[in-house]
């Protein structure tokens, strides 16, 4: 290197995707930040800055390496490569063409570190094999696809030889149409929370607690500020311009922005430092005026219910946030059964550990505000920012950017309000990103569960009772607690048919971090018990588990636990059936495998079943959608449902294409913002395909009614788009519609446009939890096939195979990704994951699975169609992780006989049982 330079202005050279190129400053820069800001190269994505997740990876001279840990210094004479130098002349490479072939890029903020994992690999050994590409790729992390389709695309990279993709013909509904938005996230333009933001933006910290409840006074933050060069204001709860709360739920804003003298949980947003971005990231929080009297936390509902216990909220006495119910039948003859089973289980916080750190940026224009970032929900961003400012909602507009992994985390606000405090007051840009540590301490969690339930069935294995009790941790504020509380009752049976019920649940505060929405609203915590207890019964009557659960499934016509009769998609016993054969092979292979090897290592195969409604429970749930063709020919669809990776940009135009009788290429789209997109609600509840899609199918119905009705054709015509005329054809009659001779009806030049509102229709529960909730129901059913190490307490597991009734794969591929991420997501669940405020905030220490952790699934489509949904589709989110744990935990159950009583089922809790039994026998 070339010491003549000075150690703040080092000179570096090196080769950057193929071009020479010059450093010259801080020699201690990391390489991934170099990348984005000096090089405009933000392909390369930054999770943690530690070197854990990968998502920064880069080639260097050929190797792969976490450009978060390469100092600039190092670089000098190098050859880099990064995501933006694998396309030639705008042509895909064929590892690039494999990975959207396979939908193997989701929310694609891992993908660009897959892809360079992957491109070292294939340079040296063009057609690898599965664990090669295990081994190759194990540094990098993801958290949407559960890995099979990136192994899969890497594996096959060397047969993508076609520069282009295939021209699709024919409907698009039930095809695999590549993610309309694939091309942007594997050649790294994708633009997330993090990549874009005006060249004069401003930088805001937040200053967190470090105590989990405590008070403090805040001194002269003027003119503590006005000592710091490059530092603009620092801001506290007295510069909230509006109401200094928030919150998921109207009555219940209870959370501020900023805490104003009392502090509720560790990481709770303190103070807004905004300045240079050097200046700010040079802030020692230890100088800052501000003095704290920490108090004992309440930890955990045990200690919140206690009658000493402090109160968290002063207007929740007994810290008890809401609580839910539901009745059904007689509970006093119910338990004289054949078989009685109960049993207790205790979950833990788990993180949503998306790759993408909460990010985005605000700015003044006039007397709006407009915000880009990272979200699930950009009209309840809207309505937050517009209460937290003050104004009208009209003076409010969010703009979604690219979403990096959600499950949920990213519903409830987060960098949205601090930055529009800052831009409003300030009238200057100002943009935000979370570190790791930061996100991990801050964000919402799964509620931690203490669960307690009964079950009994007759000698014919039919369920004749069941009782739940379930507490759940909701954390310092509400967020998403009632939810839960809501949700939980209706689903603690499971998907079958029980004649007396008896369920209540409570949200209950603390001073942990808020537990929102992850993926199941309660669900798999409740469902991790009662599958266990089914199995208790089936053993206990000698009844083989998958045909106890057969028998008791919940068929077309019979009630539901709140008396509601379902009459159409109701695929629980089909998803069984599909299930059967791959069950008595792999329980036949358990059994003689666990007779010939002994007692050290033991084979166990498991299942479990879920149901999940769609949507949110008893309550209006619209989206709407808009079609728009101008005069010169431009087709828009107008979508306000966001895409956190799940594909619902894909679905939504698949969906409104079909239904208008044009091909997908056709259309341009408008995704998310809130000034030209109508409201499609939360990305959410398993919501978007079932209720957007069903908005997107009315939208383009309708639209292609107004082209029909000016034709004077019948349903039966065709459509072709020719430049600025439809082509209408009728037998043999073609009308032609010229575009251009028709008045526009907006400034975007709109002649023609179609719209479509759907709300599912549901009833509001009464005092006993009876009524409809959803209009519709996922189903599922999942085998486990894994290993246990009886003298180290080691789970390994083989396959997964599962089946899920979702009405109709309106993209085969995407759902199968989906069902893919839901199992790996379960796994984590059930054996790894275990959020522990202060000590696991980062990922390094909260562990989420890798390639080596998730194994090979087999995953089989049921389409029993749903007639209220968009072909007969319905939701997957949710349903592709909540049988995943119960499967893995009654398998666990088969090979050692303990039923798990604590998740996640971390290695020294089933040894602590399985030493524990051994001295009993």
């Amino acid at each position: 290197m070339n010491d003549s330079h000075p150690p703040s202005t080092r000179l570096s050279q090196f080769s950057l995707n193929g071009e020479a190129r010059d450093y010259k400053g801080d020699p201690f820069k990391r390489l991934a930040n170099a990348l984005r800001d000096d090089f405009a190269l933000t392909g390369t994505k930054v999770g943690c800055d530690a070197g854990d997740c990968g998502a920064c990876t880069v080639l260097i001279d050929g190797r792969q390496a976490c450009a978060c840990m390469v100092a600039m210094a190092q670089t000098d004479g190098c050859e880099i490569t990064t995501v933006e130098g694998l396309s030639s002349a705008g042509e895909l490479n064929p590892l690039q063409r494999a990975f959207l072939h396979h939908g193997a890029a989701q929310c694609g903020i891992c993908t660009p570190g897959m892809l360079m994992a992957a491109t070292e690999l294939l340079n040296r050994e063009p057609e690898p094999d599965r664990t090669s590409v295990e081994d190759a790729l194990g540094g990098v992390l993801c958290r949407c696809t559960g890995y099979q389709t990136i192994i899969d695309a890497v594996m096959d990279a060397h047969t993508f030889t076609e520069a282009t993709p295939a021209r699709h013909h024919g409907p698009s509904v039930g095809s695999r149409l590549e993610r309309i938005d694939g091309v942007a996230k594997v050649n790294g333009t994708d633009q997330f929370g993090a990549d874009s933001a005006p060249a004069d933006a401003l930088w805001l910290r937040l200053y967190r607690s470090p105590h989990a409840r405590a008070t403090f006074q805040v001194g002269n933050l003027d003119a503590f500020a006005a000592c710091l060069d490059g530092i603009e204001t620092i801001l506290s709860a007295r510069d909230v311009p509006g109401e200094n709360s928030f919150g998921v739920y109207p009555h219940l804003k209870d959370q501020p922005v900023f805490a104003d003298g009392h502090v509720r949980y560790r990481g709770e947003a303190v103070l807004a430092i905004v300045g240079t971005r050097e200046a700010v990231d040079g802030i020692d929080f230890g100088d800052l005026p501000i003095e704290w009297q920490p108090q004992d936390a309440v930890t955990g509902v045990d200690a919140a219910l206690q009658p000493s216990a402090a109160t968290v909220h002063d207007s929740t006495p007994g810290n008890i946030l809401t609580t839910g119910r539901l009745r059904k039948g007689e509970m006093d003859a119910a338990f004289h059964s054949a078989a009685v089973a109960d049993g207790t289980l205790q979950t833990a916080f788990v993180e949503h550990a998306y790759i993408e750190p909460e990010a985005g940026f605000a700015e003044r224009v006039g007397n709006r505000i407009e915000i880009t970032a990272c979200t699930q929900a950009p009209y309840m961003d809207l309505d937050e920012c517009a209460r937290v400012l003050g104004v009208e909602k009209d003076a409010v507009r969010i703009i979604p950017s690219a979403c990096g992994g959600g499950f949920g985390g990213k519903l409830d606000a987060s960098v949205q309000l601090p930055l529009a405090v800052a831009a409003w007051n300030l009238n200057r840009p100002v943009r935000c990103v979370y570190t790791r540590i930061e996100s991990m301490a801050s964000s919402t969690k799964r509620h931690p569960a203490m669960v307690s339930a009964r079950a009994a069935a007759d000698t014919d294995g039919r369920l004749t009772g069941f009782e739940m009790s379930a507490d759940f941790d909701t954390g310092a504020y509400a967020s998403w607690g009632p939810t839960v509380a809501d949700r939980v009752p209706v689903h603690a049976t499971g998907p079958y048919f029980v004649p007396n019920i008896a369920v209540d649940s409570r949200s209950i505060y603390t001073n942990g971090p808020p537990s929102g929405a992850f993926r199941g609203f309660g669900v798999p915590q409740a469902a991790m018990l009662q599958e266990q207890l089914y199995e208790d019964l089936a053993l206990q009557l000698g009844i083989d588990p998958l045909e106890f659960r057969h028998i008791n499934a919940i068929r077309p016509g019979v009630p539901t636990a709140t008396g509601q009769k379902l009459e159409h998609s109701v695929g629980l016993a089909e998803c069984l059936e599909a299930l059967r054969p791959h069950w008595t092979r792999l329980r036949a292979e358990a059994e003689a495998q666990n007779a010939a090897n002994g007692s050290v290592r033991r084979r166990g195969v498991g299942i479990g079943c879920m149901w999940y409604g769609c949507g949110n429970t008893s309550m209006s749930n619209p989206s709407t959608m808009r079609v728009a063709l101008t005069g010169d020919g431009r087709l828009t669809l107008y979508s306000g449902a966001v895409d956190i990776g799940q594909g619902s940009n894909t679905i939504m135009l698949q969906i409104c294409a079909d239904a208008l009788g044009l091909p997908t290429t056709d259309f341009s789209l408008v995704l998310g913002d809130t000034d030209l997109t109508a409201d499609a609600g939360k990305t959410s509840a398993s919501r978007q395909t079932f209720v957007s899609g069903k908005a997107a199918f009315l939208a383009g119905q309708n639209l292609r009614a107004e082209i029909l009705r000016m034709a004077n054709v019948g349903d039966a015509a065709t459509l072709r788009l020719e430049g600025a005329t439809i082509a209408v054809s009728d037998d043999e009659r073609v009308t032609h519609i010229a575009l251009s001779t028709l008045p526009t009806v907006d400034d975007e030049g709109t002649v023609l446009q179609g719209e479509g509102t759907f709300d599912p229709p549901t009833t509001p529960l009464d005092a006993d939890g009876q009524g409809n909730p959803y209009a519709t129901y996922g189903f599922a059913a999942q085998i486990a096939d894994l290993d246990v190490d009886m003298e180290l307490g080691t789970v390994h597991l083989r396959r997964i195979v599962a089946a899920h009734d979702l009405g109709k794969a309106i993209n085969p591929t995407l759902v199968e990704g989906q069902i893919h991420g839901g199992i790996a997501q379960g796994i984590g669940l059930a054996l790894m994951e275990e959020y522990i405020p202060g000590r696991t905030e980062n990922l390094h220490d909260y562990l989420i699975p890798t390639f080596g952790d998730v194994p090979e699934m087999d995953v089989i489509l049921v389409e029993d169609p749903e007639p209220q949904g968009p072909y007969g589709a319905k939701g997957i989110g949710e349903p592709a992780l909540v049988p995943t744990a119960p499967a893995i935990f009654n398998a666990v159950r088969h090979a050692t006989g303990i039923r798990v009583t604590q998740a996640p089922l971390l290695p020294h809790r089933l040894k602590a049982a399985l030493d524990a039994r051994a001295e009993e026998d």
